[in-house]
């Protein structure tokens, strides 16, 4: 397991308000993740890591999971989360990013494709889920 650095002390109230004020998306992936619901993996919401804060992180797989929103579909934000998953990468921790919509609207195809993910150790999406950056591209 990597150890990864202390979130900064300053975050403390941020992490609270975005614990109490976390997205439709996050609250329903929260439920089915919580209390070691998936393979008995614990995990951690709003969780600080050096100068970010992570929507989940699974410190027994050194996992990051990231639900993004409209708002990281810009260029300059997609930018900007590649410099945050290679800092993470940096520390050793695996980074795997969802969208919204899918887990409004795929929960279940979510938390398989994740479920695949751990056991696979692999960051790859599994085919029917889009990635975000994606349709950008093509």
């Amino acid at each position: 397991m990597a150890r990864t650095k202390q979130g900064q002390p300053g975050f403390l109230n941020l992490k609270r308000r975005l614990r109490s004020d976390m997205t439709g998306p996050e609250k329903q992936l929260w439920l089915q993740l919580r209390s070691r619901q998936l393979q008995g993996l614990k995990f951690r919401r709003q969780h600080g890591i050096g100068p970010y804060i992570v929507d989940f992180y699974c410190p027994e797989r050194s996992l990051v999971l990231e639900i993004d929103g409209d708002s990281h579909a810009g260029t300059e934000q997609i930018l900007k989360d590649q410099e945050r998953d290679s800092y993470l990468n940096s520390l050793g921790l695996q980074v795997i990013r969802y969208l919204n919509g899918d887990v409004t609207n795929n929960l279940a195809g979510v938390l398989e494709d994740l479920q695949k993910q751990l056991s696979a150790h692999s960051t790859s999406p599994h085919p029917h889920l889009r990635r975000r950056g994606i349709e950008a591209e093509n």
